[in-house]
């Protein structure tokens, strides 16, 4: 009978580090491991994931799942119940390492009718809306803390870079003869950004007679959150994540905005990274809210002709 372990993380940006560390604790006995692409979205049902398809595919009967905690597999509730169908008609066994699962034997089912015990379903079905609300209540303290730490005047997110606005002050005062140190130190943003800002400026580039055509300024505009939620989970280059790492939550009756402060093309970029949300089987919730983003993306124009929103 074989051990097949399966591992997930929501972010390119996370690791399986945990994971690890609780499976090993676990000692089991030649693993076959079965690990998704980083990043892969828990809103993704399980049972359409590519490795955890490769691992029902490869099983056979009487083999064990092991999991470091049950959220890595699955989320919402119909999701779990959906795996458990699953793992019963293919005769699998579930093993949770960690969490409020872990003690509970989830395949338990009825002798005679062959279904899953009524306890065992009304424990899945409580202890995953549990797990629901802390994680709504986790990203709700977190968008608190932002705002406390933002008041304070801290911002968290990665380091920023010289900003539209100041590049014309770095670039003049770097000419002045201020060193690439005392910028730095006086834009609160790393030595590096302050070399990209004056690029050209360096010595050894060679200058072009063009004039350098200006930056788009940045602008700030309200994000619905069910989109910011959506953006989270994908990826993101450097800039776009920046973005939202940078943004301000508001509070908007049970939901929230995100106040996003980027260029032009760069908001268009993210409108573009939420066009799934738009599609025939998106949420109406979401679809709604990503259509309000739009509108509000478009009062920026649009520099490519050929575009229509």
């Amino acid at each position: 009978m074989a051990n097949l372990v399966y591992k997930r993380v929501s972010t390119d940006q996370q690791s399986t580090g945990r994971q690890n560390l609780v499976l090993a604790e676990a000692g089991i006995e030649d693993p076959v491991v079965f690990e998704e692409d980083p990043g892969t979205s828990s809103r993704l049902h399980p049972l359409e994931r590519p490795k955890f398809s490769e691992l029902l595919t490869y099983a056979r009967p009487g083999d064990t799942v092991h999991i470091s905690e049950m959220f890595r597999l699955v989320r919402g509730t119909g999701h779990i119940l959906d795996v458990l169908d699953v793992l019963h008609r293919d005769r699998l066994a579930l093993r949770i390492h960690d969490g409020a699962f872990s003690a509970m034997d989830l395949t338990a089912r009825h002798p005679r009718t062959g279904e899953l015990l009524s306890t065992v379903k009304f424990m899945v079905q409580t202890l995953a809306a549990a797990g629901e609300l802390q994680r709504d209540l986790q990203r709700e303290l977190t968008y608190d803390g932002l705002r406390a730490a933002e008041a304070k005047g801290n911002k968290g997110g990665r380091r920023p870079v010289v900003t539209a606005a100041k590049t014309a002050a770095v670039r003049a005062a770097y000419l002045g003869g201020q060193s690439i140190a005392g910028l730095a130190r006086d834009h609160h943003v790393s030595r590096g950004a302050i070399r990209t800002a004056v690029a050209d400026l360096l010595p050894g580039h060679v200058a072009a007679d063009a004039p350098v055509p200006a930056p788009e300024l940045p602008i700030t505009l309200d994000m619905p959150g069910k989109v910011a939620d959506f953006l989270r989970a994908t990826e993101l280059d450097d800039a776009e994540r920046a973005a939202l790492d940078h943004g301000q939550a508001v509070r908007r009756g049970t939901g929230y905005t995100l106040r996003v402060t980027a260029a032009p093309a760069l908001h268009r970029q993210l409108l573009n990274r939420c066009q799934s949300l738009d599609g025939a089987g998106a949420i109406p919730a979401q679809r709604k809210a990503r259509r309000e983003y739009e509108n509000r993306v478009s009062i920026l124009g649009d520099p490519r002709p050929e575009h229509h929103s």
